[in-house]
């Protein structure tokens, strides 16, 4: 649809957020078109000049300034998130304060990435002083997902506006208040820089606006799908693109493990957040030997959980309703083709209860949406719930007969994010994760890489491309310049025509000599 289809179609003007849980509405906001976009577009290049004329200290300074304010705000915040997602609490809480620890790590260490270092000049170019400089590349447009709506973004969002950038956000249609919220406590923390973070909101369409506006880069949180269909968009004016398109991740157990702290990590990771973890734990590849003991001390665990519409829930309902027919479909056809259900099934999955419009055209809210967990044993490598990404409550763990069968069938899934793997060696673990195509791996851990600001998160194929978090997410968000001075001039000039041609043949042959010889 082009963005004067998207004008001329009728819209509403406003959408209702509900609570996954119960229904009940949480907030209202502007379905925000092509011309609110391109004029917060235009007020963002306005604040960007003025952001990348501080100086870095200067930078810094605001930026802790809005970390303190979001640490004294992290009750709000956290209850925001939870109400839109569904999560607990004390999950919501976790997200911000693994946010506040990126934010600062970003705001700390932007002026020591990214200012100017000199380069040699090697010996062709010793007349010529040599340098790199970091320049912000303007406007950057951020598209966040629903299931990590603070952090997640923040990843990107952060790191831009440490790197000089001003940022427009397009917060996921279920989420939207953490994103409004967000922007809110940049402009009281940071006044004066009016326009350096604004929040648009509504649906796919406001998204694909942002991406055909006059950005300098979108980075993008979503499914492979919808990640084609934004870069198509930017693709059209050669906008860059980092995407991060979730995983299928890879948990590797081998013989030696402890298998206690094995099967309290995969759980964890398997079912936190609901399950609704990009880099979260999908499939369990352990050898032979302790395939069955590891089994046994997984589905223990599970069955002392509370899960469902109770208070003390450990996770919540789906974000999105309709998860869970995918979720039901992988474990269908997975025990369909032979798979064994060591806990749960497809007929223990709650169905959801009640539906309620949510003032988008074509979307609706369900409520009631709590997925049992689901054990799943011997998987066939082809079934969807090994190749899919399941994003729910559901864990598949198969045995190998070595460590390296290990290795192959992580390596085969089209998703390379994350993985993790517990040996009680831990230099033999870290030669496994070596091995792992995965962006990140944790050792005798999951998730150990999301608590680091230091580290680089992103992934290949499936799972998207680009980096963000640490220095090269920082270096994400500019544009490298290369400079060159020269110092001198140099005995022969082999970049003027009036250097004789005797001269150009002697400095030719000194360096086919040099290079022959060195």
């Amino acid at each position: 649809m082009t963005s004067t289809d998207q004008d001329a179609a009728p819209r509403p003007a406003t959408f209702t957020v509900r609570s996954p849980a119960t229904g009940d509405p949480v907030g209202e906001h502007p379905v925000h078109g092509p011309q609110e976009v391109a004029r917060a577009v235009e007020r963002a290049r306005t604040a960007a000049a003025g952001w990348a004329a501080l100086s870095a200290a200067h930078r810094r300074a605001h930026l802790l300034r809005w970390k303190r304010a979001l640490a004294s705000s992290l009750d709000a915040v956290a209850e925001t998130i939870a109400a839109e997602t569904g999560k607990p609490r004390g999950d919501a809480v976790l997200e911000v304060i693994l946010t506040l620890e990126h934010l600062n790590w970003a705001a700390r260490n932007a002026d020591r990435v990214l200012r100017g270092r000199r380069v040699r000049s090697g010996l062709l170019a010793a007349n010529q002083r040599a340098s790199v400089v970091h320049r912000p590349l303007g406007v950057i447009g951020v598209i966040g997902p629903w299931n990590y709506p603070l952090y997640t973004p923040m990843g990107s969002i952060g790191y831009a506006l440490a790197a000089g950038n001003a940022v427009v956000f397009k917060p996921s249609e279920h989420t939207p208040g953490t994103g409004v919220l967000l922007a809110e406590l940049l402009a009281s923390a940071v006044p004066e820089h009016a326009g350096l973070l604004t929040t648009v909101t509504g649906t796919g369409a406001t998204g694909e606006a942002l991406a055909g506006s006059d950005v300098d880069k979108v980075a993008f949180t979503g499914s492979p799908g919808t990640a084609r269909k934004v870069m198509a968009v930017c693709a059209r004016s050669l906008t860059p693109f980092l995407a991060e398109c979730g995983g299928k991740d890879a948990t590797i157990v081998t013989a030696d493990a402890d298998l206690d702290a094995a099967a309290d990590a995969v759980v964890w990771g398997a079912l936190s957040n609901a399950g609704q973890t990009c880099a979260g734990v999908e499939r369990v590849y352990a050898v032979r030997e302790v395939h069955a003991p590891l089994c046994r001390k997984v589905v223990e665990r599970v069955r002392a959980l509370r899960v469902g519409p109770v208070p003390d829930a450990v996770y919540g309902p789906m974000t999105m309703p309709a998860q869970t027919a995918v979720v039901r479909r992988h474990v269908e056809q997975a025990l369909a083709s032979g798979a064994r259900a060591l806990l749960g099934d497809a007929t223990s999955m709650s169905t959801p209860t009640a539906t309620a419009a949510s003032g988008v055209s074509g979307t609706s809210a369900t409520t009631g949406a709590f997925v049992a967990p689901v054990v799943l044993a011997d998987v066939p490598e082809d079934s969807p719930a090994m190749t899919e990404e399941t994003f729910g409550p559901v864990v598949a763990i198969n045995a190998v007969a070595s460590v390296d069968e290990a290795v192959r069938r992580a390596n085969a899934s089209p998703y390379a994010l994350a993985a993790s793997v517990f040996c009680h060696d831990r230099r033999a673990g870290a030669a496994i994760a070596a091995r792992l195509r995965a962006g990140a791996v944790s050792v005798n851990s999951v998730l150990g890489f999301a608590a680091v600001p230091a580290l680089p998160f992103g992934g290949s194929g499936e799972s998207g491309f680009g980096r963000i978090h640490g220095a090269d997410g920082l270096r994400a968000f500019t544009a490298p310049q290369s400079v060159t001075v020269q110092r001198f001039t140099p005995p022969v000039n082999l970049t003027s025509f009036s250097t004789p041609a005797a001269a150009r043949a002697r400095a030719v042959a000194a360096a086919r000599w040099l290079h022959r010889h060195r």
